[in-house]
């Protein structure tokens, strides 16, 4: 139903996004995909690259006056980087001479990369491997997004430990407080901090900045945990039917494919395994606490009391909020470098290969998770509810949630 495909390296001329699937009739608009595009490259503990780059999505097609053709739209983001790599990264044969990389660094793509494809330098992989490839994501996610709000939905989120400093923060959360706010160490305000790590909780934002200032200092990195929030799905998006076809599969292995995402869990995830059945499973609450919408629909049908599985049952969507949580690991180009090995002739060398990385990426992978599970609920909506049209679609999501309540003879 919908399908992404992207293309491009880290230091090529720049990245191409095709988005085929999306119905006719959507309002679509280039500063939709800047928004989100900006709100990659901000965050505490990134590094020079993102100084560079402006982000920026030309659509090429399938978008005409504003709004979506039902043919497949094409997206082409400048690398602005690239006037410093143009003959290392040359597409034609070059004779200028340069460097290959050879002190594979360990937990990155390199040394599984150069087996498998057999190649004698580290850039072939680590060009493609680089969480540059990631901005084709989020361009692709805003499109996403835009499709979803015309249903209602919204896709959030938040770093819940950065670290080793785990946040507690107070739901529903203010997402405008972690939205854009410029940070440099001199500035004070807490809310400021908050949107520098995208985090919740201000005092733990606080100990976060602190932990990146000295990892920065010992030439390390970082890693943390995100959780990414949607609000407004309605009940049975997804299917039990088949394993591939349960929501629960594609969410997980759509955020897994992030760059450094280890682990995966919805809801209270591994925590369920110290519980009880009896305190696990989320009881339905009775029609007479039902809330109704104006028009007499239900709001919610057949609401929670609780939201343990993440807004997920039998790959799912349970219509409470879908609640899903990565663990990242530490950006594996270390300042300071591990030791490793010399890829032409395997012997020890006491650093791996550094260009330049972030200290932490963590709250762009909270951005970058965001981008996939709109992409994931996006492909489930239009699965259930089809249409070539945006207002045939609607119409049959408005017919479906009316339907949606107990099934009174």
């Amino acid at each position: 139903m919908l399908r992404f495909l992207t293309a491009g390296e880290s230091h090529g001329p720049g990245l191409t996004v095709i988005i085929e699937g999306l119905p006719a009739g959507l309002h679509i608009s280039e500063d939709d995909i800047s928004r989100d595009l900006s709100r990659r490259q901000v965050g505490y503990g990134r590094g020079a690259r993102m100084q560079i780059e402006q982000d920026h999505a030309v659509i090429r097609s399938g978008v005409r006056h504003g709004l979506t053709m039902g043919s497949p739209i094409g997206l082409t983001i400048e690398n602005r980087d690239w006037a410093n790599w143009g003959e290392t990264m040359s597409i034609e044969p070059s004779s200028v001479p340069f460097d290959k990389i050879l002190k594979i660094r360990p937990g990155h793509a390199d040394t599984p990369g150069i087996a498998k494809y057999m190649q004698d330098d580290a850039r072939n992989i680590l060009e493609r491997s680089s969480a540059r490839e990631s901005t084709s994501r989020v361009a692709a996610g805003a499109i996403a997004r835009r499709f979803l709000e015309e249903f209602g939905i919204q896709v959030n989120s938040h770093v819940t430990v950065l670290g080793g400093v785990h946040a507690n923060p107070t739901y529903p959360i203010d997402w405008t407080t972690l939205e854009d706010t410029p940070y440099h160490p001199e500035d004070r305000p807490a809310a400021s901090k908050m949107a520098a790590v995208r985090c919740a909780d201000p005092a733990a934002a606080e100990k976060m900045i602190n932990e990146i200032d000295s990892a920065r200092a010992d030439g390390d990195s970082l890693g943390g945990v995100i959780e990414i929030i949607a609000t407004g799905a309605p009940i049975g998006l997804g299917s039990h039917i088949h394993w591939d076809r349960k929501l629960t599969t594609k969410l997980a292995a759509a955020v897994m494919s992030i760059n450094a995402v280890k682990g995966v869990e919805f809801g209270a995830g591994f925590d369920q395994g110290d519980l009880r059945g009896s305190t696990t499973h989320d009881v339905v609450k009775p029609i007479d606490e039902w809330e109704k919408l104006p028009d007499g629909n239900w709001e919610k049908p057949w609401p929670r009391k609780t939201n343990n599985s993440g807004g997920l049952e039998g790959g799912m969507t349970t219509g409470e909020p879908v609640v899903v949580r990565a663990v990242v690991k530490p950006i594996a180009t270390i300042i300071n470098g591990l030791p490793t090995v010399d890829l032409s002739s395997g012997e020890l060398v006491e650093r791996a290969h550094f260009e330049r990385s972030d200290i932490t990426f963590v709250p762009t992978c909270a951005t970058i998770g965001e981008s996939m599970v709109a992409l994931v609920l996006a492909e489930a909506l239009l699965e259930k509810f089809g249409g070539d049209h945006i207002e045939e679609t609607k119409r049959n999501w408005k017919s479906y949630m009316a339907t949606t309540g107990p099934r009174r003879e």
